[in-house]
């Protein structure tokens, strides 16, 4: 790169990252102090629109770092053809993104031009743009956007005609692994899987056993309650079945006590028809 190129990069990342409203001004003032050829490029440097001026402020507060190794991630589990790590990467640059964009909100608010809806929006899809593509991921972080990025729209041109100044060659994706390696880090993965599965598995019987410890505890105590009551109730049946055999007993002697009377009576009324036929018989004498 040139002299010229490179100072017009420098130029243009410090005017992209002033205001919009302020841009104008500046970058005459710029063109003017550096005459010659530069002078005459950097005053062709377009105006940012508020989105792409957003998102330059978050590559100089040093914000989009995250973002390009997510994407490094992303691709690694692409080629890993691992479904879990995909998703949770998923989610995490959705979440990544979306957290981004209101830094990039905050930032142009502090900077005196709050973001509408609309360019919160066009904010997400280029940070969302850089992350899934290398080569947005290398023109984003030039901190010279003029235009945001749609990765539905994107070609070659429209990248070429976001970035002012030179273009940088695409921040590199992770090449493909030889067979072999790729072979040994699939392997390695699903040993990860196999280790977390276990560990969850073993979380999972330290539950179910501590439930079960819980349990037993539960039973045992109700068993002590059972036998108790049990021990209870057979003290109580001896004690009623004494009370039983005691009333059997005076029942027994009180039917003996009758039967003794019964034959009592008997005699005593054999007795008296002796004793009246005896008068009967005098009398008649």
């Amino acid at each position: 790169m040139s002299d010229d190129a490179a100072r017009l990069d420098e130029a243009a990342a410090e005017l992209l990252a002033l205001p919009p409203s302020r841009f104008t001004a500046a970058r005459a003032e710029r063109a003017a102090s550096a005459g010659g050829d530069l002078g005459r490029r950097i005053a062709k440097l377009r105006k940012p629109t508020v989105a792409a001026w957003a998102v330059n402020l978050l590559v100089r507060d040093g914000q989009l770092g995250e973002a390009v190794e997510l994407s490094r991630a992303l691709h690694e589990a692409q080629d890993d053809l691992d479904a879990a790590e995909l998703a949770r990467l998923g989610r995490q640059r959705r979440q990544l993104v979306t957290a981004l964009a209101r830094r990039a909100g905050d930032l142009a608010s502090e900077a005196g031009t709050p973001l509408s809806a609309a360019v919160t929006d066009a904010v997400e899809k280029t940070v969302n743009a850089a992350v899934v593509d290398p080569a947005v991921a290398a023109a984003v972080l030039t901190g010279r956007l003029v235009a945001a990025i749609d990765l539905a729209a994107l070609d070659p041109r429209s990248l070429l005609d976001a970035v002012a100044g030179s273009v940088p060659d695409a921040v590199p994706a992770p090449e493909q692994a030889p067979r072999d390696d790729l072979a040994a880090r699939r392997a390695r993965k699903a040993a990860e899987r196999a280790v977390r599965e276990a560990e969850r598995a073993r979380a999972e019987a330290e539950r179910a056993r501590s439930t079960a410890d819980t349990r037993l505890a539960a039973a045992r105590e109700h068993a002590d309650r059972v036998h108790a009551r049990v021990d209870g109730l057979r003290a109580e049946l001896r004690r009623v079945e004494a009370e039983a055999a005691a009333a059997d007993q005076e029942q027994r002697e009180r039917e003996s006590a009758r039967h003794d009377a019964e034959t009592a009576v008997r005699e005593a009324l054999r007795t008296l028809e002796r004793a009246e036929a005896a008068r009967d018989a005098g009398d008649d004498a």
